[in-house]
């Protein structure tokens, strides 16, 4: 006799839905539905045709895969937990520390103290130059910076203008290019200096650093370096 002769359908319905990631007790619901199901089939089957061991076998090793499966989601659930929380704490730690992230800007303030930058380069390169563009797009300053390893590495500018004045207060743009062999170019990404005012949390779950006015918020896994 079939099964869904002598069982209701909602039961079916309910131990067809294990992708919906069920609560604990929901999950142990299912594992009931099945071993009822189990236990109907074997009192209601036709004698003259008994159900297979390997019938049998089978249906056994479903509800041992649906607990399984049910139990792994839990754990991985609980780990995602511990991770998120062990990142929200290191971010509040930041508060107040200034860090590297993507960015090319550099500001200049009173007595021409500049904030540091970084270029990331994905190989070494034979030649990198660094040019330093004002608001109004002039190249104020240009880096011959020669050769540099693969990585990240930090840099100042000593705040002067080519002429060798020092340069006004305000922000500056940093475009910066990296040569390999012959005139091949060296893939690279900038990497500006801001301070960390306050942390909150993204949608995704991911802790979202406040890096005041000047700087977009970005997330803790964009952080390049810690200063």
């Amino acid at each position: 006799m079939p099964i869904a002769s002598v069982y209701d359908s909602s039961v079916l319905a309910s131990v067809n839905q294990t992708d919906q990631q069920p609560t604990r007790g929901e999950a142990d619901a299912i594992g009931a539905n099945f071993m009822t199901l189990l236990v109907a089939q074997l009192q209601n089957q036709d004698p003259l045709k008994p159900l297979e061991n390997t019938e049998l076998t089978s249906q056994l090793a479903q509800i041992n895969t649906v607990s399984g499966i049910e139990e792994l989601n839990r754990t991985l659930q609980d780990i995602d937990s511990q991770i998120n929380a062990g990142q929200q704490l290191q971010a509040s730690m930041l508060i107040g520390r200034g860090v590297m992230v993507p960015g090319n800007t550099v500001l200049v303030g009173d007595q021409g103290v500049t904030t540091p930058f970084g270029i990331e380069l994905t190989e070494a390169a034979e030649s990198v130059t660094v040019e330093i563009v004002s608001e109004a797009g002039e190249v104020v300053r240009s880096l011959e910076l020669g050769p540099i390893e693969a990585g990240l590495r930090t840099l100042n500018w000593d705040g002067q203008l080519t002429s060798g004045a020092p340069a006004p207060q305000g922000a500056y743009e940093l475009r910066v290019t990296a040569r390999g062999t012959g005139t091949r170019t060296v893939p690279t990404e900038l990497t500006a200096f801001a301070l960390v005012n306050g942390v909150s949390i993204d949608p995704s779950g991911e802790p979202l650093l406040d890096l005041g006015g000047l700087m977009e918020p970005v997330l803790l896994s964009e952080v390049r370096q810690i200063l």
